[in-house]
């Protein structure tokens, strides 16, 4: 008597029963047969489970959450999400190194990507930040560039130390990131002791159709940990996925990590007004200025189910705004509301969305059609084309139109983003503000890289770290043994 099972059938892609998982051969030792189509569709599939690297932000750790309003910000913003203290949406958070590969070690010194999707009721919000307030470049023509260099050389196929201090002595705007990156923040303990950022500027667009300017801030309730470099290489060596297994195993065992959304304001006005110029991606907007509001607690607590399908298929889009938050002049967060959707275009094709990652909660009403995995279930039979007359089809609704841009006399030109930037007083306010044993580890470190730079490149940079601050350079150049007061004569500057 055969004895009861109660567990389901294996089936092919297509649903047919399978009897056997043995290979299909013309007698016991035989060769294999064509028409053996599960062993055939098994190793099809095999050889098409990898899709595409992302180019940045390869690695990746991500989980589910709620993001719960704490605080009325309707004076700011109409979005519908934030409408009303109390009120939880669904979110999927996906944290990641910049510019390390997939097989990279989670403790390396890098900075950190912070997305996070918000599922509203008025479409897919997506926050796709860092662990940094700003960026190492404000052009986006040198984004690519920037990004090569922290790659491999196309020659050794190794990571190169000339490459990337080439680059940044030729861009002193990346000078306050380069300071973030290289001081004791450098490297988290955990994801879930480190911020996120929006990093760019951004709009909020209230009821009445007045714009602020803003930037968003989460703020670890976990508190800031980081590690040292002794403490990050002796984890490597033990573990290269310590921050992805420390956050699946808090949430696991219902440790749920908070961090507290808070946003800054700017009005046209004051930024009319401001120092430097409050779009530059290599900036920070002063708390004591803009000091931050707090909108609300996202907390995350459920882990992906299947890390392909959730974590690496998940797809994050600067240009998915929700009404009420919005673009900004800022030429970087431009340029990537079209690198994003274009790249995930690329490695999960036209129809990425209808992932359920990156599935909307809401429902979708367009005339976007067809393409490769289209389902349909969007459109059924309805018109592709707009405007059309029959009935059902769906239409634009003027009040959820954005108010115009008042940019005053414009001037469409290719400017020089190189000229007329202060990009050293707040690289050098950062530096200030780190005690002595943390300025001496930050010039120790980077001039264990920038020492493997050619001679050349060390002093066009050390250049721009006396610009930032005398003890900067100095500490530097006396690490790299060189001699100080040629750097000083270089950069114009005199001894007190």
């Amino acid at each position: 008597m055969t004895e009861k099972n109660d567990k389901p059938t294996l089936t092919t892609a297509d649903g047919c029963p399978i009897g056997m998982q043995q290979a299909l051969t013309a007698g016991e030792r035989g060769p294999l047969l064509m028409q053996d189509v599960q062993l055939l569709e098994q190793m099809q599939a095999f050889n098409r489970e990898r899709i595409p690297e992302r180019v940045v932000h390869a690695k990746g750790s991500g989980a589910y959450g709620t993001f719960t309003v704490t605080n009325d910000v309707t004076r700011f913003t109409s979005a519908a999400f934030l409408n009303t203290v109390g009120k939880k949406t669904e979110t999927f958070l996906r944290f990641s190194t910049v510019a390390g590969e997939r097989g990279a070690a989670d403790a390396e010194r890098d900075v950190r990507g912070f997305a996070l999707k918000f599922y509203t009721e008025e479409g897919n919000w997506d926050m796709v930040g860092n662990n940094t307030p700003v960026f190492f470049v404000r052009d986006p023509y040198k984004f690519q560039n920037f990004i090569h260099t922290q790659k491999r050389n196309p020659k050794t196929n190794l990571r190169d130390m000339d490459m990337q201090w080439d680059f940044w002595s030729l861009c002193p705007e990346s000078l306050h990131q380069v300071t973030i990156l290289f001081s004791d923040r450098g490297i988290p303990a955990s994801l879930r002791n480190l911020n996120g950022y929006g990093s760019h500027t951004y709009s909020l667009i209230n009821e009445r159709g007045e714009r602020v300017w803003c930037k968003f801030h989460f703020k670890t309730l976990q508190g800031i940990e980081c590690w040292m470099d002794d403490e990050a290489a002796e984890k490597i060596g033990q573990d290269r996925e310590t921050h992805q297994r420390d956050l699946y195993h808090a949430i696991e065992s219902g440790d749920f990590p908070k961090w507290r959304f808070c946003i800054q304001v700017m009005t046209q006005t004051q930024a009319e007004q401001f120092n430097w110029n409050p779009f530059d991606l290599t900036k920070i907007w002063p708390h004591s200025d803009f000091p931050l509001i707090e909108v609300g607690i996202l907390e995350l607590n459920r882990n992906p189910e299947n890390y392909h399908a959730e974590v690496e298929q998940a797809a994050f889009n600067p240009s998915a705004f929700v009404p009420g938050i919005g673009p900004s002049p800022d030429k970087m967060l431009q340029a990537r509301l079209m690198s994003y959707q274009d790249t995930h275009l690329y490695r999960l094709g036209v129809n990425y969305r209808e992932i359920p990652v990156n599935k909307p909660r809401c429902p979708v009403m367009n005339y976007t059609r067809d393409g490769a995995m289209a389902t349909a279930q969007n459109y059924g039979s309805h018109p592709n084309y707009w405007p059309n007359s029959r009935d059902g089809a769906p239409e634009p609704d003027a009040k959820y139109k954005d108010p115009a841009w008042n940019l005053g006399q414009v001037i469409v030109d290719r400017f020089d983003s190189t000229a007329d930037h202060d990009d050293f007083t707040q690289a050098g306010n950062l530096y200030r503000l780190f005690d002595d044993a943390h300025r001496d580890r930050l010039a120790s470190r980077i001039a264990g890289g920038l020492g493997q730079a050619r001679k050349e490149v060390q002093m066009r940079q050390l250049c721009h770290f006396f610009r930032a601050d005398e003890d900067y350079g100095t500490r530097i150049a006396e690490k790299l043994g060189v001699d100080i007061g040629e750097v000083i004569k270089n950069t114009g500057l005199q001894h007190a």
